[in-house]
């Protein structure tokens, strides 16, 4: 894939915090930018919305930009119920026609990629392309840098917290400290470590994506961190046999977030896909 797009911020992007009903919940989300196109951006476990903000200001010159914390997560409502992919799921189409989104863009990250390719296999021609980072539904058994960061939710402090993020880091840097100490306020909320266990269960005991993903008939993009520690790349070749019109791209030198490690390249091969008619 070249990279034929330069990407830039020219001007400041105002990013907005809003909430909406869903089932009597209270579902928070994040919005910037005032385009035609929406580009929705789906976090993974025990995530927010905030995991995406060094990429939302640059998908924002191009997109009106909606980021929600996932029900159970961030700061939207933690109901007590079974948290699996099917719920998830059906949370997301519910999102989607209760904030009226119709034909978005998705991209989602670890969990997220899950559950958005759980939606597209179901809703796949009401889907304009979809992005998959790091998905999950592939991989049952549990590495390290997983169990470090399940350990890190369950005891939410900051050598722990610290620990896991480290872990799952693959480009040698430092992680910001702002990752950290959000990751530890939000597990500390009300029903948070509740929700992140039921949803780890849930993945564990869910079937097989295989044969989900062979529905799904959105252009798809595949984007994998080379030195990915929580699910490693090789589970990448499982998804792009899978789905029928499917791109690949690793992104050597990142772990588990690349759009945190090296948001410029990650923005400039996800634009150019999504601008690729």
């Amino acid at each position: 894939m070249t990279k034929t797009y330069l990407v830039m911020i020219i001007v400041a992007k105002t990013v907005n915090e809003n909430f909406l009903q869903i089932d009597g919940h209270k579902i928070r989300y994040l919005e910037a930018g005032n385009s035609k196109n929406t580009l929705v951006l789906i976090h993974g476990l025990g995530a927010s919305a905030e995991r995406w903000n060094k990429v939302i200001p640059l998908f924002a010159n191009s997109f009106r930009v909606i980021v929600p914390d996932l029900i159970g997560f961030g700061y939207s409502d933690k109901p007590t119920v079974d948290y699996t992919p099917d719920f998830f799921s059906k949370f997301l189409e519910k999102f989607f026609i209760s904030s009226g989104i119709e034909r978005p863009y998705i991209v989602g990250s670890s969990l997220g990629g899950q559950i958005s390719a759980e939606y597209a296999s179901v809703h796949s021609q009401e889907i304009e392309k979809l992005v998959l980072v790091s998905p999950a539904g592939m991989m049952k058994q549990s590495t390290p840098a997983l169990d470090a960061y399940i350990l890190a939710a369950l005891y939410p402090n900051q050598a722990s917290a610290k620990n896991a993020f480290e872990l799952m880091e693959g480009s040698g840097k430092s992680v910001d400290d702002s990752i950290v100490n959000g990751f530890i306020e939000r597990m500390q909320l009300p029903n948070a470590k509740l929700a992140f266990m039921s949803t780890v269960m849930g993945l564990k005991n869910s079937e097989s994506i295989t044969t989900k993903l062979k529905s799904i008939i959105t252009p798809t993009l595949i984007i994998w961190g080379g030195n990915d520690p929580v699910i490693p790349v090789n589970f990448a070749d499982d998804f792009v046999s899978a789905i029928p019109n499917c791109r690949f791209y690793k992104m050597d030198g990142c772990g588990h977030t690349p759009y945190v490690e090296d948001p410029h390249t990650f923005v400039v091969n996800v634009l150019e896909f999504l601008n690729d008619i």
